[in-house]
């Protein structure tokens, strides 16, 4: 890969903070009002962030882990309402690569990679980060980037923003195509204009941080994380500081902005160890070797909480087929921590492979009373109702959860599954349809509801609602404003 290219994830949109401000008193920032004022519209950034969602669906393995996604959500919709978004219908993406990145993307997207987890040792510091991503997406500074490539499309955009996610998440060419296949040179041309857009950033996402009662020092501290990490890979720069070196004077400044801010006591939430308790376990040799990590870790020589070891032991047994040993470890955590969900859902998991299914689906309707609409609770109730045969229960589950979640392609395809061994075949047509729209493969999706159309007596509700969708596809196409 060009060295220029490889270094632009930081810089373009990855934008892990790595410019912090020289002038900790200035906080004087642009107005950039709505639509107007010679930025794209917000119609097109949506269509942007839709196209980099169907390209990273099609190209990357993401993490579908209910419990991470749910936290990654958790944590974002934190810091939101202390961001100044003109829209807050945010999208998570989590990329499978253990590489430090993060990315947010015009249309409201925002996506890690799952080593992110792994290097940000507390919560603060995590947040930082999505504060950070949140800051760009509220300055809309992809938006005056576009503004600035007169003879770029949006599509132009997107099909680059695409290429340059996927060659950082994967830590290989395998990006730079789209990349050089869409003007590559043009990415260049807005490299400084990113670099001049990382203070602002910076400053915006302490503001972010301070204001939703988390710690604005998480921000140094991934700098610190960052730097010792460049070190250890001395001349293999890590892909976030190819452009934006770290230096010990930007450490310090932004350091010195944190302590601007007044003393708090800041806690991590333990669910935020819990999930990266998982993810340890998920980048481990194999699951073997996490069950040895995590209980040598029973020492006290991690830095994760007491209940986060036992945890990550749990699901490095569950890994490893021992579902005995995890079942205990388990059951001690709900007894001290009644009601988590994590513990909880993990424990219907472990359940559900041991083959005690009658028991994980009372575990898991007794926790959906409690707790409705969760979306780890009902991804593991359909999924043991699907194990059990009750398809019919599984297939309302999954409907339930493609309302909540229309963007996530795992979710219509489990979905297509479930319809399919209810037997219910228009169901299928028009769950495998919804896929491949996300896939971004329009013609299958059309025969799909045709097919579904032709099954479906005319007249019925169901043939009405399927020939209205086959309509909004084609008016969507014709309208696109790509």
């Amino acid at each position: 890969m060009h060295p220029r290219l490889k270094g632009l994830t930081a810089a373009i949109l990855l934008g892990l903070a790595t410019s912090v401000p020289a002038h900790a008193e200035d906080n004087t920032l642009p107005s950039l009002g709505g639509v107007g004022g010679g930025l794209i519209s917000e119609q097109k950034e949506a269509a942007i962030g839709e196209q980099v969602l169907r390209s990273l669906r099609r190209s990357t393995r993401q993490i579908g882990d209910p419990i991470t996604l749910d936290y990654l959500s958790s944590i974002v919709y934190r810091l939101v309402p202390y961001a100044p978004l003109q829209n807050r219908d945010l999208r998570m993406v989590v990329i499978d690569s253990p590489a430090i990145n993060a990315f947010a993307v015009p249309g409201g997207v925002i996506g890690v990679n799952g080593g992110l987890f792994l290097n940000a040792r507390t919560e603060q510091q995590f947040a930082a980060v999505m504060a950070h991503e949140l800051a760009h997406l509220a300055q809309r500074h992809y938006a005056r980037q576009l503004e600035q490539q007169e003879n770029m499309t949006p599509l132009t955009i997107a099909g680059m923003l695409a290429g340059i996610i996927l060659s950082a998440a994967t830590q290989s060419d395998v990006g730079i195509a789209t990349v050089a296949g869409t003007q590559a040179m043009a990415v260049q041309n807005m490299l400084q204009y990113s670099r001049s857009n990382e203070q602002e950033a910076d400053r915006v996402g302490l503001d972010i941080m301070e204001d939703a009662g988390l710690d604005p020092h998480g921000m140094p501290e991934m700098f610190e994380i960052m730097m010792r990490q460049s070190r250890i890979q001395g001349n293999a720069i890590p892909e976030y500081l190819s452009t934006h070196p770290l230096t010990r004077s930007r450490i310090s400044d932004s350091r010195n902005r944190a302590n601007q801010f007044p003393d708090r006591n800041y806690q991590d939430s333990l669910e935020y160890h819990l999930v990266r308790a998982r993810l340890l376990v998920h980048y481990a040799q194999s699951p073997e070797k996490a069950v040895e990590i995590f209980q040598t870790y029973r020492d006290g020589s991690s830095e994760l909480p007491d209940a986060a070891v036992q945890y990550g032991l749990a699901v490095a047994y569950l890994g490893a087929g021992d579902t005995k040993q995890a079942e205990t470890i388990l059951r001690t955590l709900l007894e001290e921590h009644p009601g988590r969900i994590t513990f909880q859902v993990t424990l219907a998991d472990t359940m559900m492979r041991a083959g005690k299914l009658d028991d994980a689906i009372t575990l898991m309707q007794d926790a959906r009373q409690r707790n409705p609409g969760n979306y780890p609770i009902l991804y593991q109730l359909a999924a043991v109702q699907y194990q059990a045969d009750h398809a019919a229960e599984a297939a309302e589950i999954y409907r339930e959860l493609t309302k909540q979640y229309p963007d996530n392609a795992g979710l219509w395809q489990k979905l297509s599954d479930a319809e399919g061994q209810a037997r219910n075949i228009i169901g299928v047509h028009r769950a495998r349809a919804e896929f491949y729209l996300l896939m971004g493969d329009r013609e299958a999706a059309v025969r799909q509801l045709r097919e579904a159309r032709e099954k479906a007596s005319p007249g019925t509700p169901t043939h009405e609602i399927i020939s209205q969708r086959l309509a909004q596809i084609s008016r969507n196409r014709d309208e696109s404003p790509l």
